[in-house]
């Protein structure tokens, strides 16, 4: 029994982001980010009839559904953007980076995208290295974009992937 507990891992289900969402999201996104967003930005955004997103809540916890991550997109004119996406620091390297992504890419391509465009700090190796193995690639860069909170810049990386 003992080492039935010592072996546990936590398990996600991927399910659209409603706005009741919106405020464990922003604190999710608080610790990931520099520059936040509050929980009235995301719910305006989510009010878009264009703007969707999705959240990854573990299924096996013993008293709540905590968030593990989420992804907040858009899609108009046949084009898609992230518009952010974070996992939280406790879960990273447990593939919901790339679920959540994939969520995102699928109902991009339901809503009629053609292709997916996101914005990357290049200094965030980890990021850069999901969405390539993704299948994004960097078609700009913006120097000095990202202002850290002890003050350096760093480069975004602007990378596009084609849906269809």
């Amino acid at each position: 029994m003992f080492d039935d507990y010592l072996s546990w891992k936590p398990y996600f289900e991927i399910v659209t982001m409603v706005h009741g969402d919106c405020v464990e999201v922003a604190e999710l996104h608080s610790a990931r980010f520099s520059r936040p967003w509050n929980d009235g930005e995301f719910s305006g955004l989510l009010s878009q009839s264009s703007v969707f997103g999705a959240v990854a809540r573990q299924t096996n916890a013993f008293f709540s559904k905590p968030m593990g991550g989420f992804v907040l997109s858009r899609e108009a004119g046949g084009e898609a953007e992230i518009l952010t996406v974070a996992v939280s620091e406790k879960f990273a390297r447990a593939g919901l980076g790339w679920r959540l992504m994939q969520a995102a890419m699928r109902e991009a391509e339901m809503r009629g995208a053609e292709t997916m465009f996101l914005e990357v700090d290049g200094g965030n190796a980890s990021a850069v290295g999901l969405y390539r193995k993704l299948g994004f690639k960097t078609v700009a860069e913006r120097q000095a974009y990202y202002t850290a909170k002890d003050g350096t810049k760093s480069t975004a990386l602007v990378m596009r992937r084609d849906l269809r």
